[in-house]
């Protein structure tokens, strides 16, 4: 397993590798004059994603959640279009929601009525 990104940067770890429970960020450092940080800081969702998530995700906002253009964008079938979004909320685990309520939310965010941040919320 790499955790090596598309552009060559390393992407920690997101769960313990003895227990499988999720990682706490608690130290940051500055790459320029080495000052460091400790603490217990929370991790941004989206990192814990694989490049090729993140990389659908971006492809999902561009085309504001349209199926067929994701469909056309990435050169895939429609039903493998829509698994790989099924799959992208399994991973932000909004998979749990009502169908019809998920539908509206991401319909809502597509059309700019809320941002990501109130999505979010009402998700979860």
């Amino acid at each position: 397993m790499s955790a090596e990104g598309a552009n060559g940067n390393r992407r920690p770890p997101t769960r313990c590798p003895v227990c499988g429970d999720m990682l706490a960020v608690t130290r940051l450092q500055c790459p320029e004059c080495a000052t460091e940080l400790s603490g217990q800081f929370s991790s941004c969702e989206f990192c814990a994603l694989s490049e090729d998530q993140r990389g659908l995700l971006r492809v999902f906002l561009a085309s504001r959640g349209n199926l067929k253009e994701i469909e056309r964008h990435l050169g895939v079938s429609y039903p493998t279009a829509r698994a790989r979004v099924a799959e992208l909320l399994t991973a932000l685990g909004l998979d749990d929601q009502k169908p019809d309520t998920r539908v509206e939310l991401l319909e809502s965010l597509a059309r700019g009525e809320i941002d990501v941040d109130a999505a979010l919320g009402k998700l979860g």
